[in-house]
């Protein structure tokens, strides 16, 4: 698989994992790749190690993407290292689930900071240095349209995310830049282990069928960064390659196919808010047979 060769992607927030699969993904597909990080200088390197010894070209660049100084940097030394850029994977982020009544204003800025600003100021950076078109990929989340209790702020951010793809696409998409959202599902990272018990049982509380939540999703098991790292390189709407095809598009990050049919009729049901019993919202709901065609090529 070459389909990036001589192409140089940054991914941010790429010291663990989806970012780091993303990573790794990109730099088999023949990419040069910077590994971003914020803290984790050791998880860092130890991508760069992995792109570097199965023959790709790799470097870690130091940065807090909510920091404009930062992110200038970051692409200074991208383009030092590589003379040029081709593709940005907007994928640091943080998440905290707390009750409403312990929401800080601090923790809202810190998420907003991170999760918003971010891919606004690392998108901004990166125009300046896309030549002939480029390809924007921000990691958004399911949890921007169905979210679980507790998760006010972070799901905030993600329909925040969602909002600005659209936006950028439209306004970059006349210059030949490509901005995109890959919107994975519950999945299994250091950051989703290290909350332990806490999370599963939060959401055990609630009745509503969600696509994020491990007890009550109709698709089964968390599903693996290697789903969402396949979409940001290969899928041909989304992906960083050259011969991707739309301007703008979304979807959820699942581990098999069969997951992937189900989870498309979850998102049917909240859609169109069908009762939680229905067996399949009518084909009748999608008023175009362009909407039946999307529905059904899910």
């Amino acid at each position: 698989m070459a389909a990036l060769t001589g192409k140089v992607a940054v991914v941010t927030g790429a010291s663990k994992g989806i970012g780091a699969g993303i990573a790794k993904r990109l730099g088999a597909a023949g990419a040069a790749v910077v590994v971003n990080y914020a803290s984790s200088r050791e998880g860092a390197e130890r991508v760069v190690a992995e792109i570097v010894s199965a023959g790709g070209k790799a470097i870690a660049v130091q940065g807090d993407v909510s920091k404009a100084p930062d992110v200038q940097r970051l692409f200074a030394e991208t383009i030092r290292a590589f003379g040029r850029l081709d593709v940005l994977v907007n994928n640091a982020g943080v998440f905290r689930f707390q009750p409403l009544e312990e929401v800080t204003e601090a923790e809202f800025h810190r998420q907003f900071d991170i999760n918003v600003l971010g891919p606004l100021l690392t998108t901004r950076e990166a125009v300046k240095h896309f030549r002939g078109g480029g390809s924007v990929i921000n990691v958004s989340s399911v949890a921007s349209t169905a979210p679980v209790p507790n998760s006010a702020i972070y799901s905030s951010t993600k329909g925040a995310v969602d909002t600005l793809t659209q936006a950028l696409a439209l306004e970059l998409g006349p210059r030949g830049i490509r901005v995109n959202a890959v919107n994975p599902g519950f999945t299994e990272t250091e950051g989703v282990i290290d909350m332990g018990s806490a999370a599963p049982a939060s959401r055990r509380t609630s009745r509503r069928r969600s696509s994020i939540s491990p007890r009550t999703r109709p698709h089964g098991s968390p599903a693996r960064p290697s789903g969402c790292r396949a979409g940001c390189v290969e899928r041909r709407d989304v992906s960083a390659a050259p011969s991707a095809r739309l301007r703008t598009s979304r979807f959820n990050c699942v581990s098999d196919r069969r997951n992937a049919v189900a989870q498309v009729k979850e998102a049917i049901r909240l859609r169109f808010q069908c009762p939680a019993d229905a067996a399949y919202p009518p084909w009748d709901v999608f008023r175009t047979a362009r909407c039946q065609r999307l529905a059904r090529d899910a």
